[in-house]
């Protein structure tokens, strides 16, 4: 049976045609008859990568999301095998009353594992574990027409290198296993301050990022002149006591998507402006349960819609510690002149972990995130943004990524050479085939 699949952020529009994999056994088959008749294909998990990477240059993906099965735990030393489709989330159901958390994760806990290994995603502690792949122990590789291959540090390490951010073109990653880390408790002992303008974003980043696990702050996009880069910081640490039950929050819904977005200039500048005040002018303590604090958006299932029907792109960089401080404001400057963005717009240090990954996307700097409803004049913004980006050394994030030149992606990730020397040549993505021909 097959179904219609999208991108998270719906731009482009190319809807793809699941071919579900249900079993490890029978993969093999399923790839081999999938590329017979339409000449390439592509992994798919849970869709959750904005623009085109998660999208078959043939409309026709392997749907990986059923295989969702634990292989084997161990939880004396926080070892989790499981197939590719798993859920982050669905490790943490099972890992934290146990006592492990999650060594590294995104902003979003319905990534599968398969797709957490392709984009090498990170989150609010890279300045102290680096990326997912950092914590990533070994995976079953499946190339067309080859036997099934495990992939490690030891062990076919040039595709294990190659697969680590590798957006799916090394074959299809069947099943992975992890190292996690110990919690003693499944809440969040955070702090939380607003804070004026960049420069105080800053202080406060040199200040309390080496003193915490996770360390993010929101940032008001459309706040100009003396409060250019006004926002809210917030670090937080596993509490050291407290329950390991996983709280059950009961979810909102996005029940339809709308035929305009609902973000606009008015209703942007409203939030913002009250999400700001609302936070405390002095540090202030307080305690959550996880989910609140990594996955605030996934209390609303399918937010998306809210965009409506062209959908968004997201626009994220990285900026290196050289230039991030001009860079940054100046990239504020052009979106808040603009008038458009996010609501939801992030900025935090990336640290100087080297991830095992050829095509990983943190440096050491500040990355910055935000959220566009797609418009025709999106197009002038971005390649202002992206000229302000590629002179400070920066680049852009792959799986959030729908407008990316092929220069700008090949001066960014020079390595993307031995990964096509390396890619299976029955994948391919649209993002692939965009970038590097």
């Amino acid at each position: 049976m097959t179904s219609t699949l999208h991108s998270w952020g719906g731009y482009p529009d190319f809807p793809q045609t699941s071919h579900i994999c249900r079993w490890r056994g029978e993969a093999p088959a399923l790839m081999g008859r999938v590329f017979a008749s339409y000449n390439s294909t592509l992994p798919y998990g849970s869709g959750r990568s904005y623009g085109d990477s998660c999208l078959a240059e043939s409309n026709q993906v392997l749907h990986m999301r059923a295989m969702d099965r634990f292989i084997e735990v161990d939880w004396q030393q926080g070892i989790v095998r499981a197939e590719a489709g798993v859920t982050l989330g669905e490790i943490l159901s099972v890992s934290i009353p146990q006592g492990w958390f999650l060594s590294v994760t995104p902003g979003t806990q319905f990534v599968t594992l398969g797709g957490a290994i392709a984009n090498d995603v990170h989150g609010k502690n890279h300045h102290l574990r680096g990326t997912f792949g950092n914590h990533l122990r070994r995976f079953g590789l499946l190339r067309h027409g080859q036997r099934l291959l495990t992939c490690s540090l030891t062990e076919n390490t040039e595709l294990y290198a190659a697969s680590i951010g590798g957006l799916g073109l090394t074959g299809v990653i069947l099943w992975a296993e992890i190292q996690l880390m110990p919690i003693r408790s499944g809440q969040i002992d955070s702090t939380v301050v607003r804070f004026s303008n960049l420069a105080e974003f800053f202080d406060l980043s040199a200040e309390l990022d080496h003193q915490h696990e996770y360390s993010v702050a929101w940032i008001d996009c459309l706040a100009k002149g003396a409060d250019i880069g006004r926002g809210v910081f917030i670090v937080g640490d596993h509490a050291q006591y407290g329950s390991l039950d996983k709280e059950v929050r009961p979810k909102l819904q996005v029940p339809l998507t709308p035929p305009v977005s609902l973000i606009n200039n008015f209703s942007l500048r409203f939030f913002n402006e009250a999400y700001w005040r609302v936070h405390p002018t002095k540090r202030t303590f307080k305690r959550t349960s996880f989910e609140p604090f990594f996955y605030p958006l996934d209390r609303i299932l399918n937010w998306n819609r809210i965009y409506g029907r062209k959908g968004f792109q997201q626009y994220q960089c990285v900026l290196p510690d050289a230039s991030a401080t001009a860079a940054t404001s100046d990239l504020l400057a052009v979106i808040a002149g603009s008038g458009q963005g996010s609501f939801l717009a992030v900025l935090k240090r990336c640290g100087n972990i080297s991830s095992p990954g050829l095509l990983s996307f943190p440096l050491p700097g500040i990355s910055l995130a935000l959220d566009f409803p797609q418009k025709a004049n999106l197009e002038p913004l971005f390649s202002r943004l992206d000229a302000i980006v590629r002179l400070a050394g920066g680049r852009l994030y792959p799986a959030k990524d729908a407008h990316m030149s092929g220069a700008d992606f090949r001066q960014a990730y020079p390595a993307w050479e031995q990964l096509e020397a390396l890619r299976d040549p029955s994948l391919m993505s649209r993002f692939w085939k965009r970038v590097t021909e």
